[in-house]
Formats: C-alpha cells, sequence, structure tokens
C-alpha cells in the first residue's frame, strides 16, 4: 500500500491503470487475480483486480472510491461465460456467502442475494410451499446472473417471476429497480453494465411442497439425461432461433464431436462446448464461430451466442 492508500497504477496494454483503492477494505482484493478456476470452461486469463466483498457495505464503498474510473464486471458461477485468454481489465467483483441468503414471507415472495444458487432458491420455496420458481433448479447459476440473462430454462424465465432488483452501479450508486424497467427479451436485459446484482425479489404462488418437487426431479433427471454435465462446458452455446433449435441446426450441419484445439462439440448435446481437458478461450470460442459458419452455410440461419464472451483476445 502506498501512501494514498491506494494500489500504484499499472501497466496494462500499454497503458497505464487507473490505482485501485485498497484501504480499509475487509473482503479480499487481488491483483492479476487467475479465473480459469473460477468459470466452468476452466479456461482463460487473469482479472486485474478481483474483488470479494465482505459485504453489502464494503462493495458500495469500495466502488463509491473506486468512482466509476474502471469497468467493472459481476461474476457468478461462470457457468454461461468464456474469459478469454487476455484476462479482464478492470475489477471482477464476485459475490459470496454474504450475498447468498434466502427468505420467503406470507405473500409467496421469495428475497435473495445475488451470490444464491438456482437450486437453492427452488428448494426454500419448496419449504415455503411456494411454486413457479422450480425452473430455476434447472439453471445452473446464481441470481445476479439469472437477473442479468434472463435466465431460463423448461418453459419459464427470470421475466415471468422478478419483481425488482437491488443493485449497485460502477460509481457505488444503489438502485432498486423494477422488472419492467430491465427491458427483457430472450436472454437479455437493460440492466447497466457494470451493475451488480445485490438483491432479487421473485413472485410465486401457493403450491404443495410434494408436487414442487416432484417437478424439481423431473427437471434434474431431465438434465442429468440430456446435458454432459461430468465435463467442463458452458451450458448453452447458442440461442434457439425463432421456432428453432439451436441443437438441432448444429447436429444438421455435422457438427457434432467436431473439435478445435482441446475443445470439443458435445456428443451427448450439440449446443455445449466442452473442454477436453487442455482448450485455451480461444479454442472455445473459435469452434463456436466455426460451427455458427456451418450452421449459417448448411441452412441460412445465423446463430447468436448465448455464452457470454469477456475479456482481452
Amino acid at each position: 500500500m502506498n501512501d494514498t492508500g491506494s494500489a500504484p497504477a499499472s501497466e496494462v496494454d500499454g497503458a497505464v491503470s487507473t490505482p485501485v483503492p485498497i484501504e480499509n477494505v475487509r473482503g479480499k482484493l487481488t491483483a492479476d487475480a487467475p479465473l480459469a478456476k473460477l468459470v466452468w470452461f476452466k479456461a482463460g486469463g487473469n482479472a486485474d483486480w478481483l474483488f470479494e466483498p465482505a459485504d453489502r457495505g464494503d462493495l458500495v464503498d469500495f466502488l463509491e472510491r473506486l468512482g466509476g474510473q474502471l469497468p467493472v464486471m459481476a461474476l457468478g458461477l461462470g457457468s454461461n461465460m468464456i474469459i478469454r485468454d487476455g484476462g479482464v481489465p478492470g475489477v471482477v467483483v464476485k459475490l459470496g456467502k454474504p450475498f447468498a441468503q434466502v427468505e420467503t414471507d406470507e405473500n409467496c415472495v421469495v428475497t435473495c442475494g445475488g451470490s444464491a444458487h438456482g437450486i437453492l432458491v427452488s428448494s426454500t420455496a419448496r419449504d415455503a410451499g411456494i411454486a413457479g420458481l422450480e425452473f430455476l433448479r434447472g439453471i445452473p447459476g446464481t441470481v445476479g446472473g439469472f437477473v442479468r440473462m434472463n435466465g431460463g430454462a423448461y418453459g419459464r424465465e427470470v421475466s415471468d417471476v422478478l419483481i425488482d432488483c437491488e443493485v449497485i452501479l460502477p460509481d457505488g450508486e444503489c438502485i432498486v429497480l423494477p422488472a419492467a424497467d430491465l427491458e427483457y427479451t430472450y436472454r437479455h436485459s437493460a440492466l447497466p453494465d457494470g451493475a451488480v446484482v445485490v438483491q432479487a425479489r421473485f413472485q410465486g404462488t401457493p403450491g404443495d411442497p410434494e408436487e414442487i418437487g416432484a417437478e424439481m426431479d423431473r427437471i434434474a433427471e431431465a438434465r442429468e439425461n440430456s446435458q454432459p454435465l461430468r465435463t467442463k462446458t458452458g451450458g448453452s452455446t447458442f440461442k434457439n432461433p425463432e421456432g428453432r433449435k439451436a441443437w438441432q441446426l448444429v447436429d444438421d450441419a455435422g457438427c457434432r464431436g467436431l473439435k478445435m484445439g482441446g475443445a470439443q462439440v458435445s456428443e451427448k448435446h450439440t449446443n455445449f462446448l466442452i473442454n477436453t481437458g487442455d482448450a485455451t478461450s480461444a479454442d472455445i470460442e473459435g469452434l463456436g464461430e466455426e460451427v455458427k459458419r456451418r450452421v449459417y452455410e448448411n441452412s441460412g440461419v445465423q446463430l447468436e451466442w448465448e455464452i457470454q464472451r469477456v475479456g482481452r483476445p
């Protein structure tokens, strides 16, 4: 630490980066932090800075002092993300246990911290006799990611159940956004860049815990039978085009099992890419682009990435 209470400026891609305030940080702040271990693909570069706040106040204070001078990116489970090999500029924020609480009330409202896992949210709702959130059992991710990407599975998506969310902007400002302000479309929202979702409220309906549990079990079994869950993967790679299934288009283009470096199109589910062991993020993204090219050549359909691709090439 220097006399200003900030980490010294560092050289990044030939430019001097903004000093990062480290004084009075109660959480964990790491420079040049490896991210590969934090994402499902187990590939990619480092974050300039990784911040794991102790609590909401710690996050607000840190971002206020940062003053919006660096890009901020929230990272959940890393299940639907490619971290490029050049790493991520600015600050990556990863919320931990202090943001994982889930509570219910008598109006079937489920209030969740931004780092709560989908299975915890759906299980808590089940135990309280709240139906409508079973689909979250089938999405590998956290509440923050669900809110940003309008996560969905098995016929439902977050826009169907979200009441509002509390976010902290890159300059530390805290705002509450009603679901209508997020302008949800398929796997997309208007959540501001760099906003960190620290809480969300979902609206359920009264239900029978046994029936809710049975539906959750059905979803879990369907995932196990159809998806390569025990591999280094990133979830669904491409969005489903209107009226079509991405996996079918990929299969019809002859891409099942296609390889590039250490990356491969899954034999089990062709809308999943997998890291066979030593893939770089460039291998994975390059394979995805080759699949897109072949699908367009075969069917005239231009697939769109569902997986987020972030960072420097």
